[in-house]
Order: structure tokens, then C-alpha cells, then sequence
């Protein structure tokens, strides 16, 4: 049995606001208005509707409810479609790809529904097809109750027109569920029962490949509009990247500039970061961190790193240090700490300061 759906009273709305902006949507409005009597209690209708005068709706096969100022019980009744229509309807969804899809994406084909009229199978409501009934004592047909419901209905059509095919009679799940049937092919499943297949126990699963395989570059033929040496580097670093994520399991992530940096410094290429490549490859993006930004470490580590400092001096005076952040200016070295916990060298060049060697864990290590 389909289920009802239930959706929240609407806020309060603008003056302004629209009714039924899709065309389906419209092709609801236009009913009710075809079928009024009177065109006073739609205009009262529509007020209402705007208000948020109505309580949360009710969504089921064959109806649509509400209850009005909390006294007043609407119900707008819409003929069901027949198991005849449905199979019909049906036919008409499964003959094109894109019927489906547009409707899971909250539309309403155009050429599903003429498909659909064409099969006998009226979809959209026509004058007469809205029943209206209410509690209260107006007379109208609708009453203004009944005219706000119809208004606000609009509101759920547009958002899901899944809305319409429940009220007649049938909603997404059940939809989608006689389509796959449809779809599901009649035959005998192929294949060996995995309890079989696995009866004499699971095979071991094959050696990983070799990590010291030499990297064979592609022979690659120019072409217009292809620069061959650049697909070369390309090639040789995903091959090299590749081999260490098997070694390693993961690889850290890089931005832009990162990878840049690393691409001249693994194959030799000329970009205009020759500061930023030296410290590649002595430290990699570690090293390129330090290089690039400055960072306040926890007094404990720059602690620990004085008394190694001291320590290598065996009883002589240390040299004077000037520190600023993570940075040390020894005479003409400076030492910069890095995340890694590791302290990297530094030597003038033309007044800026260049990575002058690999990191350590001790910094004494590095003024040797």
C-alpha cells in the first residue's frame, strides 16, 4: 500500500508571492480556477494561502487534507488512476531514457505527459477532476479553505511532482520499484554459487610488483600542439610518484605551488625557483615550508635545542645567537626550525638567505 506523505504548514508569504511557477504546477491552478463558481473565494483563497492559514498537509492516494484555522477539516479528492492507466503510464516512462531521470530530478516532462494523454491516461487534473470538501459552513465550491489548499498544493507540485503521481495513486517507491521489475531481465543467473567457488579455500593473493623496476620512458611521436618533452617529465614523475605510494601507503598532499617545486627539483627544469628547488631537495615540502614561512615553536622544543646546542660546544663559550621565532642567526649561518622537528642551514647569498645543506635533529651538528 503506498504511503501517505506529510509536509509542514507554510510560513506565512509575501504579497507577492507566486503560485505554481512550473507548468505543471499551472496546469493545477488552472483546474481549480476552471471549476470555481466563485472567483471572490479564490481571491480570499489565495489570501489564505499567502497567511499560512492552514495547518501541515497531507499528501495520499486520491487526496490531499489539511486543516483550516484549526477548526475546519479540507479535503480536495482527485480521481486515481486505474491498474490499466498505470500500466499504461508506465510504458510511456520506460520508452525513453530520460523520463525517468528528469523525474528524479524533480521534473516534469512535457513529452511525458502528451505521451501519456495520448494513452488514455489522464495525468494532469482538468475542469471538474478537484473535489473539494470542507468542515466549514461557506457553500462555495471551493470554499476559500479548500481554494488555499489548492494554492498551497501548487507549492508542493512545483518543488516534487512526485506529489501529483501519488495523488493518483501511486508514489516514487512504488514507481521506481515496477520500473526495475520491468527492467529485470528473465533469464538464469550465470556464475558458480560463491560458496563453491570457495570451497577449497581462497587463493593467496598474488607478490606486489617490484619497487626497483627501472623507469622505461614512452616513446612518444611529436605531434601539432604537443610539447613531447613536457609529457616526458609528466610521465616520469606520476611513474615515480606511483612508486612511492606503494612504498610508503599514502603521499602527502601538495598545493599547486608545491608540486611545481618539486617537478624542478626531481627533473632539472628551469622555472625561476631556484631557492625554492635547492630547498626541496635538501628537505622536500619540509624543507620548502621552512624556506617559505616563519613559525613560533613550543618553548620545550627551543629548549631542548639550546641545551643541545651548548652541549656541543664541550665547555667552550657558545656563539652569540640571535633568535626570532624559529629562526637562529648564528655569525654567518642561520638555523631554521622546521615542523618536521628537524633544523635546517642557511648561508648568505647576495644578502638572502639560501638552503645550505640537509637537516638535523641536533643544530650544534650543523655548525661543525
Amino acid at each position: 500500500m503506498t504511503a501517505a506523505r506529510g509536509f509542514a504548514a507554510f510560513a506565512p508569504q509575501s504579497a507577492g508571492a507566486r503560485f505554481a511557477t512550473s507548468w505543471w504546477g499551472r496546469a493545477w491552478i488552472q483546474a481549480l480556477e476552471d471549476t470555481s463558481l466563485d472567483h471572490g473565494l479564490l481571491r480570499k483563497g489565495r489570501a489564505y494561502a499567502k497567511q499560512g492559514r492552514l495547518g501541515p498537509i497531507t499528501v495520499s492516494p486520491g487526496r490531499i487534507a489539511a486543516v483550516a484555522e484549526s477548526e475546519y477539516d479540507v479535503v480536495v479528492a482527485v480521481e486515481q488512476l486505474t491498474d490499466a492507466e498505470w500500466e499504461r503510464f508506465l510504458d510511456q516512462v520506460a520508452a525513453k531514457a530520460g523520463h525517468i531521470a528528469a523525474l528524479l530530478d524533480r521534473d516534469m516532462p512535457h513529452d511525458l505527459v502528451e505521451a501519456a494523454q495520448d494513452a488514455a491516461v489522464p495525468l494532469l487534473p482538468a475542469v471538474g477532476d478537484l473535489e473539494p470538501e470542507c468542515s466549514c459552513p461557506d457553500w462555495g465550491h471551493p470554499c476559500k479553505h479548500a481554494a488555499a489548499l489548492c494554492y498551497q498544493a501548487s507549492w508542493l507540485l512545483d518543488a516534487d511532482p512526485f506529489v501529483l503521481l501519488l495523488l493518483r495513486g501511486r508514489g516514487e517507491r512504488d514507481l521506481i520499484e515496477a520500473l526495475q521489475e520491468r527492467e529485470a531481465p528473465a533469464q538464469k543467473p550465470s556464475g558458480v554459487p560463491a560458496a563453491v567457488a570457495y570451497a577449497a579455500g581462497v587463493p593467496p593473493l598474488p607478490e606486489p610488483p617490484p619497487y626497483d623496476v627501472t623507469y622505461s620512458p614512452p616513446a612518444l611521436e611529436p605531434a601539432p600542439g604537443v610539447d613531447v618533452a613536457a609529457l616526458a617529465v609528466l610521465a616520469a614523475s606520476a611513474a615515480g610518484r606511483a612508486r612511492e605510494l606503494l612504498r610508503r601507503g599514502r603521499l602527502p598532499e601538495l598545493s599547486e605551488y608545491q608540486d611545481r617545486v618539486r617537478l624542478a627539483a626531481e627533473h632539472d627544469l628551469d622555472l625561476g625557483l631556484d631557492a625554492a628547488v635547492q630547498a626541496w631537495r635538501h628537505g622536500g615540502a619540509d624543507g620548502l615550508d621552512v624556506l617559505d614561512g616563519s613559525w613560533t615553536p613550543p618553548r620545550r622544543e627551543l629548549a631542548r635545542a639550546q641545551a643541545l646546542l651548548e652541549a656541543g660546544w664541550e665547555g667552550e663559550r657558545p656563539p652569540h645567537v640571535e633568535t626570532w621565532r624559529n629562526r637562529w642567526t648564528i655569525g654567518p649561518v642561520q638555523l631554521r626550525y622546521g615542523r618536521d622537528g628537524r633544523w635546517y642551514p642557511f648561508t648568505r647569498r647576495d644578502d638572502e638567505w639560501w638552503p645550505a645543506g640537509p637537516p638535523e635533529r641536533d643544530p650544534a651538528a650543523l655548525l661543525g
